[in-house]
């Protein structure tokens, strides 16, 4: 049976539907998403929810002249459906495939990049500002935010400017009450009472004249104080004062997942000229019963879907994993746990990601020491210097992308007034299929120009929870980066112990070459030190431990026994480790500069796609590593004498 998807190609398909033809395309949205996602994995929940949003909104839209954005782009598969990309849905995170967020460069429809949240909104007040002023052509300019971006600080600042500006553009504010976990802080409880209570800002109208009849001259004393406390009174009953008090025109509660009212508000809302909200609620994985009714924790577990987790629209069965290193994430979580009974200053801060950095288990052990400040890493930065301040030993777990959004805090409020605030940046390295807006490949580089900082990098997950305790009693601000996925399968300690600050180890001994490895470096440079002495050359390997401050000591002696030093980290080249170390030789008194190889990432931002296969391309492998120190070190002759 043909259905009516397959006859939409571009988003002007939707446009001669009716409303009951729009829902059914909705639907079918959502069941190709449950078929496609459930077996390749990728983000899932969001998408579900946003299916109807998509369809309304390109239903009156005409794009790309129009312009729609999609905060985050983890809600943008139906989107990306409806623009021409359905037969390539398939492909989505894989290397070669779809992008896993909108990128321009992908299509046209999409206008702007995402992958971290709250800045949809600040991009369409200069879209539509620029179409105002800029002589392009003008069109309809809307953002779908979700409730959990919209704790993003960025996202207020955007709202302060267009409802001062008054510019003409459409904010649906897409709330299920989750981000990836559920959502935290006053401005979550605010927009929850709403969304539970629709019948509320239906009532706001008719609040004013019921205060004028109420009894005993209480309504006549209304009357006569005037319209300043009515409207006080109205504010405390009614929601969408805080928008309309900033200028912008409030619509809501819209069922989210009924298209017929989405398209009703968005016509109304078009035809207003100036700032609008719509706000829709919605279910995160609607259409999908263990997640739709599944409570949060059924939300939170289907926020996204592992490949083959979905057989006929239904989970598949669990199989029996492999025995396997327990995740970095998890080891970081359980060690967290450990420092705070053994030092009750220590806490633990996330920016909703409590799961992701494995402080839910701190959350659970230690409620009262854990601390979720939602999407908002600015202010968990500033929150975990008062804490400092006070004499508490904080640490703010972030993934390594995500803290670049607080560089300003880390520079000004942490390390200039040296405070005891530790960062932990989980997914350092290449991440996989999130792609290049969730790398973290840029945290060496921009840390490490930063005074009074301390840097280090664990090679296995022992190491990992030896720096977390070294970080916490160095008194002043550390950092220590770890990548996603699994350990390499060491034992881990009993207890934790110090490790001298600045200081490397020598883990094999070796001539000619020395091997320099920083993080997941050092494993790389391993499995290189392998296969060169399969081909008779036995080569140092040493473990940097410290970016900052490096071993000098350490990097003299492998200098002066070895003709080359090679350094090998999974970041950025331009500013990293192997940029300290080059570094360190050339200040004056350090003596004759070594030759020195650097192996690490290209001066470019790197696709999506498996790790190994994204290794790969950029010659971050065993292999490539071992080839390039052969090319330095062969003779004419190809020989190593």
């Amino acid at each position: 049976m043909t259905s009516l998807l397959d006859r939409i190609d571009r988003p002007q398909d939707l446009h001669g539907l009716s409303d009951d033809e729009l829902q059914k395309v909705a639907q079918e949205v959502r069941e190709l998403l449950i078929d496609t996602v459930g077996e390749i994995g990728g983000h899932f929940g969001a998408n579900l929810g946003a299916c109807e949003i998509a369809v309304a909104v390109h239903s009156l839209l005409d794009s790309p002249r129009d312009k729609v954005l999609w905060d985050v782009g983890h809600q943008a598969y139906p989107h990306k459906v409806l623009t021409g990309r359905r037969q390539e849905l398939g492909t989505i995170r894989k290397y070669g495939g779809l992008a896993p967020f909108c990128t321009p460069a992908e299509s046209e429809h999409d206008t702007m990049g995402a992958g971290h949240a709250s800045t949809a909104i600040g991009y369409a007040v200069g879209i539509k500002e620029a179409m105002l002023h800029g002589g392009i052509p003008d069109g309809k300019v809307v953002s779908v935010v979700g409730d959990g971006a919209m704790t993003g600080g960025v996202a207020f600042e955007a709202v302060s400017q267009a409802g001062g500006l008054g510019t003409p553009i459409v904010v649906i504010l897409n709330d299920n009450g989750m981000s990836i976990s559920p959502n935290v802080g006053a401005l979550s409880r605010y927009l929850n009472r709403v969304r539970l209570d629709p019948g509320l800002w239906e009532a706001r109208e008719g609040v004013e004249e019921k205060l004028t009849k109420l009894p005993a001259g209480i309504g006549a004393a209304f009357e006569r104080l005037g319209p300043r406390l009515k409207e006080s009174v109205k504010a405390f009953w009614a929601p969408g004062l805080w928008w309309e008090e900033l200028d912008w025109a409030y619509m809501g509660v819209i069922d989210g997942h009924d298209v017929r009212a989405l398209r009703r508000a968005l016509k109304a809302a078009f035809e207003a000229e100036r700032p609008v909200v719509i706000h829709c609620a919605t279910v995160k994985g609607k259409g999908f019963a263990p997640a739709e009714n599944g409570g949060l924790e059924g939300m939170e577990k289907w926020h996204a879907a592992k490949p083959k987790s979905i057989a006929q629209r239904r989970p598949a069965p669990s199989r029996p994993a492999a025995p396997a290193p327990p995740q970095y994430t998890q080891v970081f979580g359980e060690a967290m746990v450990r420092e705070c009974e053994r030092d009750p200053r220590v806490v633990g801060i996330t920016a909703a990601m409590n799961s992701g950095t494995g402080l839910s288990i701190l959350q659970k052990a230690l409620p009262d020491r854990y601390f979720d400040v939602g999407i908002a890493e600015q202010q968990a930065i500033l929150f975990a210097a008062g804490l400092a301040l006070s004499g508490m030993r904080p640490v703010a777990a972030i993934y390594s992308t995500f803290l670049q959004r607080a560089f300003d805090q880390i520079v000004h409020d942490v390390c200039l007034q040296k405070l005891p605030v530790t960062f932990a940046m989980d997914r350092a390295g290449l991440v996989g299929d999130d792609g290049p807006t969730h790398h973290g490949v840029f945290d060496i580089a921009y840390l490490r120009m930063l005074p009074n900082i301390t840097l280090m990098a664990p090679r296995d997950e022992a190491m990992l929870v030896h720096m977390l305790h070294t970080a916490l009693q160095i008194g002043g601000p550390a950092a220590l980066r770890y990548p996603r996925g699994a350990g390499v399968g060491v034992e881990l300690p009993a207890a934790p112990s110090l490790i001298p600050v600045g200081t490397g180890e020598v883990l094999r001994h070796g001539e000619r070459v020395a091997l320099v490895g920083y993080g997941t470096g050092v494993g790389k440079a391993l499995g290189a030190a392998d296969l060169l002495a399969e081909r008779g050359l036995d080569v140092t390997v040493a473990d940097a431990r410290f970016a900052k401050p490096l071993d000098a000591a350490l990097l003299a002696s492998l200098a002066a026994e070895h003709d080359l030093l090679v350094t090998v980290e999974e970041a950025q080249l331009a500013g990293g480790f192997g940029s300290a170390v080059w570094e360190s030789f050339s200040e004056e008194g350090a003596g004759v500069a070594p030759r020195i190889l650097r192996v690490g990432l290209p001066d470019r931002y790197v696709t999506h796609g498996a790790p190994a296969l994204l290794h790969e391309e950029v010659g971050f492998t065993a292999e490539s590593i071992a080839a390039r120190v052969e090319s330095a070190v062969l003779d004419p002759r190809g020989s190593f004498a």
